[in-house]
């Protein structure tokens, strides 16, 4: 896809008013054109099939064929990157898509056919003004991919962090689902999530996390103590930071202030444990868009900490990890399957390999 093309998109919803209100609010954009729109999945699989279009909007909900249905069949008979626009309640739903190769997804304000609808206009512009960066045939691979075995084959190459403070974004939740599942057991270490991800949905993400991968896993509230084995992710709609309190490192629940760009920020999250943690944190910036971590890896840097970005051999949006790698304060370049490993058995800080990844992108 060239600069100039129009994205276009195909929008699939069983409302009326919902379909209505979804293509005026794309259509503001002079870089989006709606080809065409379906009630049910019948319908849209033949439309995707015969439009071709750049990305398709999706309500799980529908009549004849379901969403999770049509994303099986899009996915093997035109692979294309599918938005999810769901109501709040159904978030199950949501990270089952995402499993599905959904990239995506927006949460309604209401599941009702109400104007609020509309409040929704500029997250749905940026995020498909980003799927130019998409690249499909990565989102395909991943859902083909089995999480990879860890090994013991050699030793230790450096020690293994205290603290992995991780950012992602869009194509972040299967990207985490498969580092975290990766491990058999849980190392040495804490974690730190902050997935760009809405209100709502955050704790959903963190409980599936959580039955799925040996590790504990949580949403932040605010006051526990970063333990080995032990998943903190940032809420939805808030930003997660770390503070000292009578000698303790704790977690800091931040209320999102007017201008925030990225919430939860990722580079909040990467500053505040850089302060606390210093050379014994690791940071890892893997798939999304924009340059949320950039500055964060700075600091983590300049505490002494690592920083590993995700390769763009596996990224499914190569943005986050490109930024990281053009700020020059990237360690390791690794694509997805690698970075467990690198957790798990240490990483390297040898100027080579900061030379190899610095050279990149």
């Amino acid at each position: 896809m060239i600069a100039r093309e129009l994205i276009r998109v195909l929008v699939i919803d069983d409302s009326a008013f919902s379909r209505q209100t979804i293509t005026r609010m794309l259509e503001t954009s002079p870089l989006v054109e709606v080809v065409g729109v379906a009630r049910d999945g019948e319908d849209a699989l033949r439309k995707a099939i015969e439009l071709k279009p750049d990305l398709i909007t999706l309500d799980l909900e529908m009549p004849r064929m379901d969403g999770f249905t049509f994303l099986r069949l899009v996915m093997v008979k035109q692979p294309t990157p599918v938005m999810v626009i769901s109501g709040r309640a159904g978030e199950e739903d949501v990270f089952k898509a995402l499993d599905l190769g959904a990239v995506d997804f927006i949460a309604k304000p209401t599941t009702r056919a109400t104007p609020e609808l509309q409040s929704i206009q500029q997250e749905l512009i940026r995020k498909v003004h980003a799927i130019r960066e998409l690249r499909i045939d990565k989102v395909r691979e991943r859902i083909r991919t089995a999480p990879p075995v860890l090994s013991r084959r050699g030793s230790p190459i450096a020690s293994v962090p205290a603290v992995v403070a991780i950012g992602s974004s869009t194509g972040g939740p299967a990207a985490l689902m498969q580092t975290f599942g990766a491990f058999t057991e849980t190392p040495p270490c804490a974690f730190m999530v902050a997935q760009h991800m809405p209100a709502g949905f955050t704790r959903g993400f963190a409980e599936r996390l959580d039955r799925l991968t040996p590790f504990v896993v949580k949403e932040a509230k605010g006051g526990e103590e970063p333990m080995r084995g032990n998943v903190l992710v940032a809420p939805g709609g808030y930003h997660l930071e770390l503070e000292s309190v009578r000698g303790r490192i704790l977690s800091r629940i931040v209320e999102q202030e007017p201008g925030d760009k990225y919430t939860p920020s990722v580079d909040r999250l990467f500053r505040s444990a850089a302060k606390h943690f210093g050379r014994d944190l690791l940071a890892v910036v893997l798939t999304g868009m924009g340059d949320d971590g950039r500055r964060g890896i700075c600091t983590v840097k300049e505490c002494g900490g690592t920083v590993i970005a995700e390769s763009e051999e596996t990224a499914v949006i190569y943005g986050m990890p490109q930024q990281a790698v053009r700020s020059g304060a990237v360690d390791l370049l690794l694509p997805l399957s690698e970075i467990p490993t690198a957790i798990q058995f240490g990483v390297a800080r040898d100027q080579n390999r900061r030379r190899s990844a610095r050279g990149s992108g």
